[in-house]
């Protein structure tokens, strides 16, 4: 298995704007959320590269891409028809190739040298299968992400046999349903917003919209398909993901990648003074 293609969706129309905001990096250089995501894909192999957005937003995205313009083709989703309607969007781009799939309005932040991205398609390599990118996750949390069930099938890294998915449990679901034996009372896998997926992924897509071709179509229950018909697997990655749509998602990504980055001690030295004032102050 050869990774060489990211299709990224920035289609959502309630979210088109994130993948636009300006963030720091941790070089300390100012960069599009758009142009982070990228870079990570690049950094780890990646070699082409399509973005699937709303119409008439090709134009702002270009000028965000940064030095990676030139690599990078728009994929107009015409009409917002869900999630999985927009990776289906990208099946001419990906072709028979198995591809790194990426969200536009999550960025990752790894807890050690070797990215995200690059933990991910280098375990979906040696086990030859699909894999997606899971964190442990409150069941507080559970509303605002996918998640899925399974057991551990690898003693040496936390690496799972996915058995389940579903879109946005209640966490009265969850536990009937996604429970995985050996993770923390109260936390469930949920998806990390980055997966490497094969081509049959599409024919399920294809197939779920046949069935239903008036209701928006889903990811989650394709990928609960394919984990019914081949090996999938969940990969918790050594990092963090923070989805800059959700309240305040935008102030914590900016936070973990200056953290982890050049300026890290001038960030904590502001950050310290910041809270002494507050501190007196009440």
């Amino acid at each position: 298995m050869r990774i060489r293609k990211v299709l990224v969706t920035a289609a959502n129309p309630r979210q088109r704007t994130l993948p636009l905001q300006t963030l720091i990096d941790q070089a300390g250089e100012p960069k599009s959320a758009l142009q982070v995501v990228l870079e990570e894909a690049a950094g780890a192999g990646i070699e082409e590269f399509a973005v699937v957005v709303c119409p008439g937003d090709e134009a702002a995205y270009a000028e965000a891409c940064g030095a990676l313009r030139s690599r990078v083709r728009f994929i107009v989703q015409d009409t917002p028809r869900g999630y999985g309607h927009a990776v289906l969007s990208g099946q001419g781009f990906v072709g028979d190739e198995p591809f790194l799939h990426l969200v536009g309005d999550h960025l990752h932040v790894a807890r050690s040298k070797t990215s995200c991205a690059r933990q991910l398609i280098d375990v979906a390599v040696a086990a030859n299968a699909p894999v997606s990118a899971v964190q442990p996750t409150r069941e507080s949390q559970l509303t605002s992400f996918g998640a899925v069930g399974g057991r551990l099938v690898s003693g040496d890294q936390p690496l799972y046999q996915v058995e389940a998915v579903l879109e946005k449990p209640t966490p009265t679901i969850a536990e009937q349903q996604l429970l995985v034996p050996g993770l923390r009372a109260g936390f469930y896998l949920c998806f990390f917003g980055m997966h490497v997926l094969g081509p049959e992924l599409f024919s399920i897509l294809d197939e779920q919209q046949r069935a239903a071709p008036d209701r928006p179509l889903g990811l989650s229950p394709a990928l609960h398909t394919l984990a019914a018909r081949r090996r999938y697997l969940a990969f918790t990655v050594a990092g963090r993901r923070f989805d800059i749509g959700a309240p305040y998602g935008l102030l914590f990504a900016q936070l973990a990648l200056s953290l982890s980055g050049r300026d890290r001690d001038r960030v904590l030295t502001q950050l310290v003074e910041l809270l002494a004032v507050r501190a007196d102050e009440s």
